[in-house]
């Protein structure tokens, strides 16, 4: 059996390891070993790849690349390591959102080179023996680097606004729709026309930039027209970016495995991203027009009358006296890193006999399956941490909720008032129970921009402060 047969078989053994590892990651229980499947099979196509190159070179050349190439995946995989051991999690949303744009940056050179020195066909001596097989190749290029571009400069507006470098508000140009509308028309204009000249002439060369910069424009707009309450959509779509991107990288590079991981992971972005949507009462065509995160202008806020605070320990003696307790987590719970006091206040009013759970939103944090991550990591039992569907119609019979660091999530704005940016997005519905805590460092509004009428209804209590030390405030304060 040849080099390239064996390269082969592990590509498919990496194909099946990639798919397990989505079917590992979808559920609590197997994330762990679905993160492992990944791995390994990301370890089994690295070293096939290396194999298969080491083996095809014949020339001085060719052996110089071999050792770029291996000097850039040891320091790819140095910075990798030293990345993932300093970030925190309040920091992963933005830090994935970097990686998109490197797939889309990648995706982009590819194109590039596929452009300079056509795309390398085994069983073709040259492209342009076979005029159909040249034209799907530079189609390939075309569509390879506007997918790449897009996903590119999208990524780092998202990481910009994910980690406050870049305001979350969306960007409000005159008919922006009509813009993303009219660039994709442009991009299938330019792409015939680049298909349509001449192979290495001086207009393919020119055509091709302006595709690019169009496809850098497009791709800085589409997200930076995106609300702040939209990022965890903007995050799973950017995430099927990426997969469309090194799929039509692996078109370009004859490669089987990118095509095949490309799609996997283009498509359950995509799915993820309709989910997201779902959960949001809200299609996907809405999010790329923006919409949630416009705040109406001061003169029509509405006046929801005052709030009412509590302190560490009455909210420590309301829990005592509770026989049902729901926390619904946010993106604050992340910020202040408040798992881990969380956790232990669980399991001290689980040893009392108070019936303890989670209510997750499904886009609670910036990223898809944010809260559920901390939570697991500060080790909070998986079958008390319910989705929003199995525990909303639960909150009547709910003694107290503690709303720790959510804010648009539990808004009932969306469910009461038609003319609220989040109209219609489903919610946690935490007013309905008995007494509602809601942790928060003031009376701002959310990342979506939006007022929280829940902050004044007179079964809401606020605890102001940073919400890890006044979870910590209520375990000390907690009855022996």
């Amino acid at each position: 059996m040849d080099t390239s047969s064996i390269a082969t078989a592990a590509y498919v053994v990496a194909s099946l390891l990639f798919i397990l590892s989505l079917a590992g990651l979808s559920r609590h229980e197997s994330a762990k070993n679905g993160l492992t499947y990944g791995i390994v099979g990301m370890a089994v196509a690295l070293i096939a790849t290396v194999v298969l190159v080491i083996d095809d070179s014949t020339d001085r050349d060719n052996e110089i690349a071999i050792v770029l190439m291996i000097a850039a995946i040891a320091i790819g995989a140095v910075i990798g390591l030293w990345r993932a051991k300093i970030v925190e999690m309040t920091g992963m949303p933005e830090l994935i959102a970097a990686l998109h744009s490197f797939v889309g940056l990648a995706a982009v050179l590819i194109g590039v080179n596929g452009h300079i020195g056509g795309a390398h066909l085994s069983h073709v001596t040259k492209l342009s023996d076979i005029p159909t097989l040249l034209n799907i190749h530079e189609a390939e290029v075309a569509i390879g680097i506007f997918i790449g571009a897009v996903t590119f400069t999208g990524s780092i507006v998202a990481n910009l606004k994910l980690s406050g470098k870049m305001k979350s508000d969306p960007l409000m140009l005159p008919g922006k729709n009509l813009i993303n509308v009219g660039s994709l028309v442009v991009f299938a204009v330019l792409t015939a026309v680049y298909v349509g000249l001449d192979e290495g002439s001086s207009g393919q060369d020119v055509i091709l930039v302006v595709l690019t910069v169009l496809a850098l424009a497009l791709g800085w707009h589409l997200v930076a027209s995106i609300g702040g309450g939209d990022m965890p959509v903007v995050v799973s779509m950017l995430n099927s970016y990426s997969g469309w991107a090194a799929a039509a990288s692996g078109f370009l590079l004859n490669n089987d495995l990118l095509i095949v991981t490309g799609a996997l992971v283009g498509s359950s972005g995509a799915y993820l991203s309709y989910i997201m949507c779902k959960a949001m009462n809200r299609s996907f065509i809405s999010v790329i027009a923006g919409g949630f995160g416009i705040a109406p202008p001061d003169g029509d806020a509405k006046d929801y009358g005052e709030h009412r605070e509590i302190q560490a320990e009455a909210a420590a003696d309301m829990l005592a006296n509770a026989s049902s307790v729901v926390i619904t987590p946010g993106y604050g719970m992340a910020v202040a890193q408040a798992q881990y006091p969380v956790a232990e206040l669980t399991a001290k009013l689980r040893a009392r006999g108070v019936d303890v759970r989670f209510g997750i939103h499904p886009v609670a944090g910036r990223l898809p399956g944010h809260m559920n991550v901390l939570l697991a990591e500060a080790k909070v039992p998986y079958d008390i941490v319910l989705e929003m569907d199995e525990i909303n119609e639960d909150f009547g019979a709910t003694d107290v909720v503690l709303v720790i660091g959510a804010n648009d999530t539990v808004n009932p704005a969306a469910l009461d008032e038609p003319n609220s940016p989040i109209a219609g997005m489903p919610v946690l519905e935490v007013w309905n129970a008995k007494d509602v805590i809601v942790f928060k460092r003031s009376m701002a509004a959310g990342y979506a921009g939006v007022q929280n009428p829940l902050f004044f209804k007179e079964n809401s209590q606020m605890l102001f402060g940073d919400a890890k030390d006044k979870v910590e405030e209520i375990i000390h304060n907690l009855p022996s």
